[in-house]
């Protein structure tokens, strides 16, 4: 977890790529599922609601091998999917080992996703992301940490290399 622009693509790729694990990312999955107006909507900052997000996470899960290890990016990003993930995870479909957030200045990713020159990464569209994720996805990583669930603060401003390590040392991996 962690703004736009925190790393959250990157450190689940690298963790994907070097400890074999499925990477599941949110982003990717709307970018290519979602058409039309409701993309029109996406491109302009507007989050997909919840019900779309959960079927399109579930619907993907059910696809994976039992007992593979995955990482989320993007996921769950307000506290209903929250819920929906811990209820899966409280019924036994899966284990969360751990939830990383990257904690990042709104200052810092702003200068990252204006060099990565996506469709999306313009200035009013980044900080129409910024309000989104400050009124809908914030509020998760305290409710994940009332509910005791297992997270892991992490200082995303530094190289990417450093995150990288801190992240494998807190999922316990080598």
């Amino acid at each position: 977890m962690g703004l736009p622009g925190s790393g959250k693509g990157t450190q689940g790729k690298m963790l994907a790529d070097e400890h074999g694990m499925h990477l599941i990312s949110m982003g990717d999955l709307v970018r290519m599922y979602v058409t039309g107006e409701r993309r029109k909507q996406m491109l302009a900052g507007a989050l997909l609601e919840d019900d779309e997000i959960i079927a399109m996470i579930d619907r993907v899960l059910t696809i994976l091998d039992d007992g593979e290890d995955c990482v989320l990016d993007g996921f769950p990003r307000t506290i209903k999917q929250a819920e929906w993930l811990m209820q899966q995870v409280a019924s036994g479909r899966f284990e969360l080992s751990k939830i990383v957030y990257l904690e990042a200045s709104n200052e810092a990713v702003k200068s990252r996703l204006k060099a990565r020159g996506r469709l999306d990464d313009k200035d009013a569209v980044i900080e129409a992301r910024f309000k989104e994720y400050e009124r809908l996805t914030l509020p998760v990583v305290d409710w994940f940490e009332k509910q005791g669930a297992p997270i892991a603060r992490v200082d995303a401003e530094r190289s990417t290399d450093a995150v990288n390590r801190d992240v494998v040392a807190l999922l316990g991996i080598s």
